[in-house]
């Protein structure tokens, strides 16, 4: 990669050369027969990724679009909501939900634990939910969902199952094909910023059967950019026109899935719980421990808490001075605890030059570290992927 540092945060994540080409070629009209091409191609390959049989939506936006275009589509003003939150992330649904009217109910786990699924199923068994919004990988906390044992709680009560996989949509699973008890995912949301490993700036929304359904019976939605009936026939058709596509981006996304769908999606899920347990494992040899533990641990990226006598701001900027950026930590963990991503195009030799890099930098700090120890228990976990 021709990148200068290793930007190791939570996203946006290393982007590799061929991308970079991608995104520096010429731009064309979005009317284009070459663009529109490039566009339908990686609006299949999105489709593909998420195995839907519905609809998806590769649009211009972030993050933060992507969440609203999947509530604003499904659930309306005066219908009840359920946000199960493990961390700031999953909050961002409550100020979301109540914007449009949305009947509000949170289930907020401790930073750095899982929500209860028993405690789920008795306030989906009160009755009336439209929908229950899950955040696959909270980006705060480094806390991964357990969908195998949340989503077959929400689908029996009948309620829609919306995904928000912008820290793990092509690094943990996230087939909508796939049947959880009696029923599936319904929405997965995500941006092209992180594990995907593309730039900032599109937002990628996808839709099942059932969400489509639950569209059509809202009729009309507080909503113009973010009405998936305004998108659809673009979706279909990328000649045709509502909102002018960021014809570069779309160039470089549609390379990022081209990476994505070669190296396979069961290699990447394997791949990135390797790295993720490794740094996490090496880490530890510092004395430095991951907020959540093993079995609840996201695959794309880990909050890491300091040891005692280590300063925030000081560490951070030392380990910038070696061209490692890593991420601080956020809210009342903010000065406590920094996060570092290892999801997208992180490789192997990336991620053990951040562990020196690190160990360096504890012992600069009067942390005596043992360097060689934790660069062996990283090459324990990972170098497994390798072959």
């Amino acid at each position: 990669m021709r990148n200068k540092e290793m930007l190791l945060i939570p996203g946006p994540t290393p982007v590799v050369d061929s991308i970079y080409d991608a995104l520096a070629s010429e731009t064309r009209s979005h009317t284009d027969p070459r663009f529109v091409e490039i566009y339908k191609n990686a609006i299949a390959k999105t489709r593909e990724m998420f195995k839907t049989d519905g609809e998806v939506f590769v649009i211009s936006g972030s993050g933060t679009i992507a969440m609203e275009m999947a509530l604003v589509n499904t659930v309306a003003a005066g219908e009840k909501l359920l946000v199960i939150s493990h961390g700031y992330f999953g909050d961002r649904f409550i100020k979301l939900g109540e914007a449009f009217g949305i009947e509000i109910d949170v289930l907020q786990a401790e930073w750095g634990t899982h929500v209860d699924p028993k405690a789920v199923e008795e306030k989906l068994a009160t009755g009336g939910y439209k929908a229950v919004t899950i955040t696959h990988a909270d980006t705060s906390t480094g806390v991964a969902a357990n969908l195998d044992v949340l989503v077959p709680v929400v689908k029996k009560y009948g309620a829609l199952v919306i995904l928000d996989g912008v820290c793990a949509t092509a690094a943990m699973e996230e087939d909508m094909s796939k049947a959880y008890g009696d029923g599936k995912i319904d929405v997965v949301l995500t941006g092209s910023q992180k594990a995907i490993g593309v730039p900032p700036g599109l937002a990628v929304v996808a839709f099942n059967q059932t969400a489509l359904e639950a569209r059509k019976k809202i009729e009309k939605i507080p909503a113009y950019y973010c009405d998936i009936y305004n998108w659809l026939p673009i979706m279909h058709d990328p000649s045709k026109y509502f909102a002018t596509p960021p014809v570069n981006l779309i160039y470089a996304y549609d390379e990022g899935m081209r990476l994505v769908l070669e190296e396979g999606m069961a290699a990447r899920y394997e791949r990135h719980t390797a790295y993720g347990r490794a740094v996490r494992a090496a880490l530890s040899v510092y004395g430095m421990k991951a907020l959540a533990n093993e079995d609840i641990a996201a695959a794309t990226l880990s909050c890491i808490l300091y040891p005692e006598g280590i300063n925030d701001g000081e560490f951070r900027s030392a380990l910038a001075g070696k061209g490692l950026i890593v991420a601080g930590a956020l809210a009342h963990l903010a000065g406590k605890a920094f996060r570092i991503g290892h999801m997208g195009n992180t490789t192997v030799e990336m991620l053990e030059k951040a562990i020196v890099l690190i160990g360096e930098t504890l012992n600069e700090q009067g942390l005596s570290v043992d360097i060689d120890q934790a660069v062996e228990k990283f090459k324990e976990e990972a170098l497994t992927v390798r072959n």
